[in-house]
C-alpha cells in the first residue's frame, strides 16, 4: 500500500464490500448450529454473495507450483484449526467452537472479517479462549489512529492475551486490503509498542489475531491450507478491516 491517501472512492468501495462481508456473516451468525457441516456454511455464503454481485475472493485463491487453489468460498476452522480450514462434510457438534472467515470482493473492492461461533455448551476455559481473543482484536482496534505504529496494536494484542495465559500464533499477520486481497502492510498481534511503521491517515488493514490455548505454534496439514495448533490445544480468532481516520478509526466490517 502506497504512503499517499486513498482516493475517496477507493475507501467508499472497500467500505461497502466490508458491509457485505459483515452481512454475510450476521447470516451466518443466525444459521450455525450444531449439526450443520461447514460445506453448508460455505454454500450458504457463496450463494449469498453472488446474489448480491460479489465474488468469493478464497475460492480458487493463492495457487501455486506447491500448493493447490483454495478450493472453497470460506475458510471454516474448527477447535484446534487456527485458520485457512477446508469445509467439509464433518457436522459441528456440541462443544465445536469454529471460526468462519469470509472475504468477498465487490466492484473489485475486498471486504475481510471473521467471527469465532461457540456451538452448544463448552467449559468455561473455552469460552473464556473466546471472548479473550474476541478482546484482543477490540485492543488492537483502540491503538489505530494516526502517529501511533504497527507495533502498538501488537503489543496490545500480546499483553492482553499473555495474561490471561493464552499465546498469540506468529506466523500469521493482518495485512493492507482493498483492491487486492493481502496489500502492504505487515499487521503482527505481537510485539513491542513504538515500533513499526507509523500510521496514517487513510490506511486500510486488518486485525485478526489468533490466540492459542496453548503452545503458538503450528503446522500445515498436507493440503497445503490448513494450519492447525502443534500442540493440538484449542484456538480463536476474530477480524476487523479497518480504516484509519483523521482522529482515530472506522471499522469498515462492524
Amino acid at each position: 500500500m502506497a504512503r499517499n491517501r486513498l482516493p475517496a472512492k477507493y475507501i467508499e468501495g472497500i467500505r461497502k464490500s466490508s458491509q457485505l462481508t459483515k452481512k454475510l456473516l450476521d447470516m451466518v451468525e443466525d444459521r450455525i448450529a450444531e449439526g450443520v457441516t461447514t460445506n453448508e456454511i460455505n454454500q450458504w455464503v457463496h450463494s449469498k454473495t453472488l446474489v448480491n454481485d460479489a465474488i468469493p475472493a478464497s475460492l480458487n485463491y493463492g495457487g501455486s507450483e506447491d500448493r493447490v487453489p483454495f478450493p472453497k468460498s470460506i475458510c471454516t476452522s474448527v477447535n484446534d484449526v487456527i485458520c485457512h480450514g477446508i469445509p467439509n462434510d464433518q457436522p459441528l457438534q456440541n462443544g465445536d467452537i469454529v471460526n468462519v472467515d469470509i472475504t468477498c470482493i465487490l466492484n473489485g473492492f475486498h471486504g475481510d472479517a471473521s467471527r469465532t461461533f461457540i456451538i452448544g455448551e463448552v467449559p468455561d476455559e473455552t469460552k473464556k479462549l473466546v471472548e479473550v481473543s474476541r478482546e484482543c482484536l477490540n485492543l488492537g482496534i483502540e491503538q489505530v489512529r494516526p502517529k501511533n505504529k504497527l507495533g502498538d496494536i501488537g503489543h496490545a494484542i500480546q499483553e492482553h492475551a499473555e495474561k490471561h495465559g493464552f499465546s498469540v500464533v506468529r506466523d500469521f499477520a493482518g495485512h493492507g486490503i482493498g483492491l487486492e486481497f493481502h496489500e502492504p502492510p505487515q499487521v503482527l498481534h505481537y510485539g513491542e509498542s513504538d515500533t513499526g511503521l507509523t500510521l496514517y491517515e487513510d490506511m486500510v488493514f486488518t486485525i485478526e489475531p489468533m490466540i492459542n490455548m496453548g503452545s503458538y505454534e503450528c503446522r500445515i496439514l498436507s493440503d497445503g491450507w490448513t494450519a492447525i495448533t502443534a500442540d493440538g490445544s484449542l484456538s480463536a480468532q476474530w477480524e476487523h478491516t479497518l480504516l484509519v481516520t483523521d482522529s482515530g478509526v472506522e471499522i469498515l466490517t462492524k
